[in-house]
């Protein structure tokens, strides 16, 4: 793979996290392949949404109500928004199986400040990414919260 390829990809995780933290989840939204799927799975690493409990097993019709409903302001959880920041570090880029798709895995370090209250969140989480022009968009994304077996706080919002 080229160095270009690689801090292409790199900019683009750091793009996304941005977005998100910034609550800029039209955005976001476009970064996302017609038929993707976003995945958060509880209770471990998640071997099948279709068994399995989940807290996020949106495909991309989903997702565009979840950003809709973000960005309407009825969620109750998230007014005034959540102040946001994450790291992204860890990036690994394996190699092509095969077509042009690649997948990338990275951990995150999240920060979010609401109510008065510090929530740390913090994961793995694993894009497929599919070349689009000079960028990329995602096709599938699964975020594995290192908490996941546990009671969490209210997630309303993207991770």
């Amino acid at each position: 793979m080229s160095q270009a390829t690689e801090l292409g990809i790199w900019s683009f995780l750091f793009h996304e996290a941005r977005l998100m933290d910034e609550h800029r989840y039209a955005e976001w939204l476009d970064l996302y392949t017609d038929d993707a799927v976003y995945w958060v799975p509880c209770n471990g690493e998640g071997s099948d949404p279709e068994r399995e409990v989940s807290f996020i097993y949106d495909d991309r019709a989903r997702l565009a109500d979840r950003v809709a409903r973000l960005g309407s302001g009825t969620v109750l959880a998230q007014l005034p928004q959540s102040a946001m920041r994450r790291v992204v570090s860890n990036i690994e880029i394996d190699a092509p199986d095969s077509g042009p798709e690649r997948t990338v895995q990275s951990n995150f370090v999240l920060v979010e400040a609401r109510g008065g209250q510090q929530y740390l969140w913090a994961g793995r989480a694993i894009h497929r990414l599919r070349p689009a022009g000079d960028s990329f968009r995602i096709s599938f994304k699964k975020v594995v919260l290192v908490n996941n077996d546990q009671e969490v706080p209210s997630l309303q919002f993207l991770v």
